[in-house]
């Protein structure tokens, strides 16, 4: 049975192997190109006020809401403190994009990231609200350093003021990438008007460069309790595994409310609208950022999502007011989880998965450990191996007793050889036989996993959770430049393609033969011995193009475990010399006892 699931192993192995080499690949990122518009916005000089219906939009493709260019003629106005430099646009009266001062847009280039520079409406703009939309023209009713405010009217009936007040730099109950927006309708007739449903932008999201697959697009929502994401892939035509899962191409998804909080993110930024009162819903949609490309391509996509509120029925000159907090920043747990700040989960965006609780723990551990450390540009590496090294020596003490097992359970192979061969016919008698032997050797059967059954929850908690920290993207260490993505110093022809060459995954992959040569082998089964032998090298090849992040904490853990080993190893175990056994003809495991020589 042992040699059967062995060669089930091995051959998925390789299965594994083959489909990861063989298999569907995202297509290589197209050749960069220009840019061209795709329509005009309407609201220019001599267009009408806000004071009738719009002018129809562009047609389009139903599968996706085309990239909108926004008017040359619209009047912009900046709002800023020491982290954002947020632009607004008097075209929707909205928020145009915001410029995240500490983050840059590309490594080593001064200029900051946008967050909804190219987009299909601004954020907070009104969705599908023809005469208040991002195509209608609002006056700008007064601005300070800190604070604007818009006005429009609607079919001379009903007024909107619309007010954003950027925050400080500090504050015990605010976060300088918080924007407080209030809009507030204004009935001007003596007749009442019905509840509404009206719809904001939280603005696109898009792929951090342009071979960026857009893996981590997504829209999510709370409900008070459960957060829920919704990625790119969603929308997208789906044959899915084996024809399970399968979906045609989706122009929208809607998910009902009462919602908490909605957003939109990629890998490393995000916008998030709590509203004073939960939002009815949210719709999800792909925005096509670069219309040149073929609609297949999934570089060519950004995604958006709309949150709708309800309003309640407005009594002849009354009016109402829609508010909220608006987060439009970089998706660091440190700040998110602030609870004097964010007073809902709006943590929780960062969408660690299963593995939640860990990741928030390691993050919380990185981060704590690189705010004690001395300015330097290598901190966030010099973090990562301090965190890494603080879980080693926490499991130390159940990882000497694993050591321990292992070397004993290698050493008494030979013994439950002749266990298995004695009853290879008497299943019960072999189970006693080989439970005697371990309780004489002083053998806990299951202490070799133990090790890794506390540590893998770590590894998967750092698995997801490097990937999408903003505080690591662009964060050098040793010869890499960017901590977020893979360290390749060069690129290797080999005939129709080409090989990155990664330093860290290969001395992640050094680490565990070195580790794998120096632990003992429990196992005389020779299939068993050599999968086991095999496995670093398939570990090595699947991590190759993770992040450099994620291979230092594998290569600091390994380095650690290799040194450990050598001391396991030259330890001397008061077991190491027990007395010969036997086996019994009951199945009982006794000791060989030398008799008395007489005198």
């Amino acid at each position: 049975m042992d040699k059967k699931n062995t060669t089930i192993g091995v051959l998925l192995l390789v299965a594994a192997f083959v489909f990861m080499i063989y298999g569907p690949k995202t297509p290589p990122p197209p050749a960069p190109v220009e840019t061209k518009p795709v329509a005009t916005d309407p609201a220019a000089p001599g267009a009408p006020a806000a004071t009738g219906g719009a002018t129809a939009a562009p047609a389009a493709s139903t599968a996706f809401a085309a990239v909108n260019r926004d008017a040359t003629s619209a009047t912009v106005t900046t709002l800023s403190n020491d982290f954002i430099e947020a632009r607004f646009t008097d075209s929707g009266g909205a928020l145009l994009a915001v410029a995240f001062k500490k983050y840059t847009a590309e490594l080593k280039k001064p200029a900051p990231y946008v967050f909804n520079q190219d987009h299909a409406d601004p954020i907070l703009a009104f969705v599908d609200f023809a005469g208040l939309d991002r195509r209608t023209r609002y006056e700008r009713v007064s601005h300070t350093a800190n604070e604007i405010v818009y006005r429009a009217v609607f079919e001379g009936r009903l007024e909107v003021t619309r007010r954003y007040i950027v925050s400080p730099n500090t504050g015990d109950a605010t976060d300088p990438y918080l924007i407080r927006h209030e809009t507030i309708f204004r009935n001007l007739t003596d007749q009442a008007v019905t509840p509404m449903r009206v719809g904001f932008s939280l603005g696109t999201a898009a792929p951090n460069d342009r071979a960026d697959p857009g893996l981590y697009l997504k829209t999510g929502f709370s409900n008070g309790s459960d957060q829920t994401f919704i990625p790119r892939s969603d929308l997208e035509a789906s044959s899915g595994f084996l024809g399970m899962g399968a979906h045609p191409l989706r122009p929208e998804i809607q998910s009902g409310g009462p919602l908490t909080w909605v957003a939109v993110k990629n890998q490393f930024f995000t916008s998030i609208l709590t509203g004073d009162e939960p939002a009815a819903n949210l719709i999800t949609r792909r925005v096509k950022l670069v219309p040149e490309l073929h609609d297949d391509d999934l570089h060519a996509y950004g995604i958006t999502g709309s949150a709708h509120f309800d309003t309640k029925p407005l009594a002849a000159k009354g009016e109402f007011k829609l508010g909220g907090s608006l987060y439009v920043g970089p998706k660091e747990y440190a700040r998110l989880s602030n609870g004097k700040v964010f007073k809902a989960d709006q943590h929780k965006i960062m969408d660690f998965g299963f593995f939640r609780f860990f990741s928030e723990i390691l993050l919380t551990l990185m981060t704590w450990i690189h705010n004690a450390m001395p300015a330097s540009s290598w901190a966030w590496g010099w973090a990562i191996v301090f965190t890494t090294l603080t879980l080693k020596i926490i499991f130390i003490y159940p990882t000497l007793s694993a050591s321990k097992s292992a070397k004993r359970m290698a050493k008494i192979q030979p013994e439950l050889q002749a266990i298995r061969e004695k009853y290879k016919d008497n299943p019960q008698k072999q189970q006693q036989a080989t439970m005697e032997l371990f309780k004489t050797r002083k053998i806990n059967p299951i202490g070799g996993c133990l090790p890794i059954l506390l540590t893998m929850p770590f590894f998967m908690g750092f698995f997801t959770m490097l990937p999408s920290a903003a505080e690591l993207r662009f964060q050098p260490f040793l010869w890499a430049p960017d901590l977020s993505t893979t360290d390749t110093i060069a690129q290797i022809p080999l005939g129709f393609m080409t090989l990155p060459l990664n330093i860290m995954p290969l001395l992640m992959g050094a680490t565990m033969i070195i580790q794998m040569h120096l632990t003992p082998t429990p196992s005389v089964d020779n299939a068993q011995v050599k999968m086991m032998k095999f496995m670093p090298y398939i570990f090595a090849f699947i991590c190759y193009n993770f992040s450099c992040a994620l291979s230092l904490y594998s290569f600091v853990n390994g380095l650690f475990s290799i040194g450990q080993q050598l001391v396991i190893n030259r330890m001397k175990d008061p077991i190491d010399t027990p007395p010969a056994v036997a086996v019994s003809p009951g199945g009982k495991v006794v000791k060989n006892v030398t008799p008395k020589k007489k005198k």
